[in-house]
């Protein structure tokens, strides 16, 4: 008789929990702090913004906490989970239509993880030690033991850009973590300029003809600099743009920055300028590509916390600037990242273990990893190698930052379909 009742409690604890909804569970855990439910795809039954209490430090709570904004979008208890671990803001997971195309494709439920120290996911004061890696990688992992104890599907975890790298970097240290890793653009860099993307440039993306278009626009801009510098003096103080280098070295770096700018977002190389259409139309299309606001300081407000990861850990592209020295204002481009990038009171040191242990890991894993890059995209320089059956990599033709899945050649996403039911053993709707 005592144990029925035993037997009678467990089932009427299980039916409760299975009975749960999303907010009393998310009610019931100690780490979310704040729950607000806002408007969502109509797609899901509901969306909620979050905030998760974060250790500064996983290692080491007495370093204090912070909070940690989450966006959750459920579908159903039963359903896969897609953990989107994005790499920098996450504001746009408020937006009403937003939805990762995995979530359709999978009829699964979203959580989208804001990355430490961008958007509202700020620590107060700031102390940029606890940006790490390994960090970021142990937010993601008490994001998913927090909700893995109420989703029972299979989980994804994904990103783009770096997002997609965050997503591998969480798998290397968490593997158990997801049963699937799709990580689209993403790159894996052994240096804070890797040194692999100048001659990727030089040498991958169009044609010869194409290229050499690209190095010639470049050299007319730099030849021209003395009706071009007007131009770009004007267009700075329209923009009440500031920066920590001399305005023509400013102009420098938007040659420089040109082919990158051009070949990751998958420009047609037809609206490059030949070098007789004249300086107005020459500095028109160099600001269309690649304008100034990407070295400003002001820009660098947005976006500082990447450029001290790359720093210190992720690393990040060099420049091109030999075949253009003699037209330059630099010296060279080298070391440029923290002598315009970084907070001028921060001192880091580039350490590539945290990239050699996600690159080991990758060679010993057989765990299902899909990766997804365009062809012609600068990143795919630096891309993840696939060492077994179950590490897939997609690339698409001709394909840029933003090849997604739902852009890629037919066969392509008939075999991404295939290893994706194959994993998961759930049905996949390309539709």
């Amino acid at each position: 008789m005592k144990k029925l009742n035993i037997l009678f409690l467990l089932l009427l604890v299980s039916a409760h929990a299975f009975s749960q909804d999303i907010e009393t569970f998310m009610k019931q855990q100690p780490q979310i702090v704040e729950i607000k439910t806002i408007p969502g795809n109509e797609f899901f039954t509901k969306t909620y913004e979050i905030m998760v209490r974060q250790p500064l430090d996983h290692n080491d709570t007495t370093k204090g906490f912070f909070l940690q904004r989450v966006f959750v979008a459920d579908k159903a208890k039963t359903n896969p989970v897609i953990l989107g671990t994005e790499g920098y803001g996450a504001a746009y997971a408020a937006i009403p239509r937003y939805i990762n195309e995995l979530s359709t494709m999978l009829n699964a439920n979203q959580i989208t993880v804001e990355h430490r120290y961008f958007g509202e996911s700020w620590p107060s004061p700031l102390n940029w030690d606890y940006l790490t890696v390994k960090n970021a990688n142990a937010d993601h992992h008490a994001v998913v033991q927090i909700f893995k104890k109420y989703y029972s599907g299979k989980w994804v975890n994904t990103g783009i850009s770096k997002g997609g790298q965050t997503a591998v970097y969480h798998r290397a240290f968490y593997p158990d973590d997801v049963d699937v890793t799709v990580a689209y653009v993403g790159p894996l860099n052994f240096g804070v300029e890797d040194g692999r993307h100048e001659p990727f440039i030089r040498n991958v993306p169009g044609t010869l003809e194409q290229r050499e278009k690209i190095h010639n626009f470049q050299l007319e801009i730099l030849k021209n600099r003395a009706q071009i510098m007007p131009k770009l003096e004007k267009f700075i103080a329209d923009k009440k743009f500031t920066f920590r280098i001399p305005h023509d070295a400013v102009l420098d770096y938007c040659v420089l920055e040109y082919p990158f700018a051009l070949w990751q977002w998958g420009r047609l190389t037809d609206k490059v300028p030949t070098t007789d259409i004249g300086v107005d139309s020459l500095f028109n299309h160099l600001m269309k590509v690649s304008d100034p606001s990407y070295f400003s300081i002001e820009d660098q407000e947005n976006i500082k916390t990447f450029f001290v990861q790359a720093a210190r850990e992720l690393g990040y592209y060099g420049y091109d600037w030999k075949p253009l020295k003699k037209y330059l204002s630099i010296k060279n481009a080298e070391g440029y990242l923290p002598e315009i990038f970084l907070p001028l009171d921060l001192k880091i040191k580039y350490s590539k273990k945290s990239a050699k242990e996600v690159s080991k890991f990758m060679k010993k894993t057989d765990e299902p990893i899909l990766l997804i890059y365009g062809q012609w995209d600068p990143w795919s320089a630096t891309a993840f190698d696939v060492y077994s059956p179950n590490q897939v990599k997609v690339v698409k033709a001709g394909g840029s930052h933003s090849t997604r899945i739902k852009n890629l050649p037919e066969d392509q996403q008939k075999l991404v379909k295939e290893k994706l039911e194959n994993w998961l053993r759930v049905p996949v709707s390309l539709n």
